[in-house]
C-alpha cells in the first residue's frame, strides 16, 4: 500500500500523524486487504462506511456508535455466521438504511429485525440455503438481494409490500411462488434456476423480467405483464413465440438458444428495439418481415446468427429489404 486509506493513521518513524476526520461522512475503504479495523479511526458523524474488499472477519464493536449511519457496506469479506451475530444487538444502527453482506461466508439470513428503516438489503454470493430469517426484515425494505446461494424456495417474504427489485439468481428454486403481494415490483430476476413454467401470481407492475438458463418451455404466464420492458428468456427450451402480443411496453427481447422454429407474436410490439433471436431453429426469413412490422423504424439491434436461415444464399439480400435503415449487416449484429 503505498498510501494509507482515509481514517487510517500512518506512522512515521516514532510519531503517529493523526488525520482530522472530524467533518467526515462517508468513508470509503475499498479494497484496502483489512485484516482488521485497528488502525482506522471511525468518526460519529458517519453515514456511510463502505468496507468492501477487505479481509475482515470480524466486526469492530466501535461501528455500533455510529448513530447516524444510513449504509454499511462488507461486501466482498470474510464475515461468517458468528461474525456477523453482533450486529443484531447494535440498537444504536437502528436507522441503518442500506446494508451489504454480499460476498462473505453466510449459510444463513442474519437477523436484521432491528433496522426499522431499511430499505436495501444484499447477501447475494454467499452459502446461503434458505431465506428462513427475512420474515424479521422490515416491511419498508425496496431491494433485496439473494443471488448465488442454494436457496431453494421462495418464503418468509410476503409482507415486503414496498419491494420494488427482487434478485434469487443462481439458486435452486423451482417454482414461481408467493410473489402475489408485491405490487410494487419493477424488477424480478430468477435467471440460473431450475424453474419450468411461469407464474407471476397475477402481477401485473413488473418491468424487468429475467428467467434466462432456466427449465422453461413454454412462453405461456406472461399475458398480464403489460408493464414488461425488458424479457429475458434465452437458455431454455422454448419451441414456440407465444404470449407476447399483449407486452405493447416491451423494449427488450431476448429468445435467444431455445428451440424456437418461427418467429410469432410481436407483431403488436410497436417500441422494441433490441430482439435477440440466435442460437435456434428458424429455417426461413419470411415471416420475420411481418413479425417486425410494426417495430421495423425502431428496432435497432437484431441477432440472427446460429440458425439455419443465417446460412441462406439470399440471407443479406433479404435483411436489407426487411431493415432498409440499417447500415450494416452480418450474421452476429446489425444495426
Amino acid at each position: 500500500m503505498a498510501e494509507p486509506p482515509k481514517g487510517i493513521k500512518p506512522d512515521h518513524g516514532d510519531q503517529t500523524v493523526e488525520i482530522d476526520l472530524s467533518s467526515t461522512t462517508t468513508l470509503d475503504l475499498t479494497s484496502f486487504q483489512l485484516h482488521d479495523l485497528d488502525s482506522v479511526e471511525l468518526p460519529t458523524n458517519l453515514t456511510e462506511l463502505d468496507l468492501t474488499a477487505n479481509r475482515l472477519s470480524r466486526l469492530d464493536s466501535r461501528i455500533a456508535n455510529l448513530i447516524n449511519l444510513k449504509k454499511l457496506s462488507f461486501r466482498q469479506n470474510l464475515i461468517d455466521d458468528a461474525a456477523i451475530e453482533p450486529i443484531s444487538r447494535w440498537d444504536s444502527l437502528s436507522g441503518l438504511e442500506e446494508l451489504v453482506l454480499r460476498d462473505n461466508k453466510l449459510a444463513k439470513i442474519p437477523d436484521v429485525s432491528i433496522f426499522k428503516k431499511l430499505l436495501v438489503f444484499d447477501v447475494s454470493f454467499n452459502e446461503i440455503t434458505s431465506m428462513h430469517g427475512l420474515s424479521k426484515a422490515s416491511s419498508t425494505l425496496k431491494e433485496l438481494y439473494v443471488s448465488k446461494n442454494e436457496v431453494t424456495k421462495i418464503e418468509e417474504i410476503d409482507h415486503l409490500h414496498e419491494l420494488q427489485i427482487l434478485e434469487l439468481g443462481s439458486n435452486r428454486l423451482r417454482v414461481m411462488e408467493n410473489l402475489q403481494n408485491f405490487t410494487k415490483l419493477q424488477e424480478l430476476w430468477l435467471g440460473r434456476n431450475r424453474i419450468k413454467v411461469i407464474n407471476l401470481c397475477g402481477l401485473k407492475c413488473i418491468k424487468k423480467l429475467s428467467l434466462q438458463s432456466n427449465r422453461l418451455t413454454s412462453m405461456v404466464g406472461l399475458e398480464e405483464c403489460v408493464a414488461l420492458e425488458e424479457l429475458y428468456l434465452s437458455h431454455n427450451g422454448i419451441a414456440k413465440m407465444e404470449g407476447l402480443s399483449t407486452l405493447v411496453n416491451l423494449r427488450v427481447l431476448d429468445v435467444s438458444s431455445n428451440k424456437l422454429t418461427s418467429v410469432n407474436d410481436i407483431q403488436n410490439l410497436t417500441r422494441l428495439e433490441d430482439l435477440w433471436l440466435n442460437d435456434n431453429q428458424i429455417e426461413s426469413l419470411e415471416n420475420i418481415a411481418e413479425a417486425v412490422a410494426g417495430s421495423r423504424e425502431k428496432l435497432t439491434t437484431i441477432y440472427l446468427e446460429n440458425n439455419p436461415c443465417a446460412k441462406s444464399s439470399n440471407y443479406s439480400a433479404t435483411l436489407r429489404q426487411i431493415f432498409p435503415n440499417i447500415e450494416q449487416i452480418d450474421s452476429d449484429v446489425f444495426a
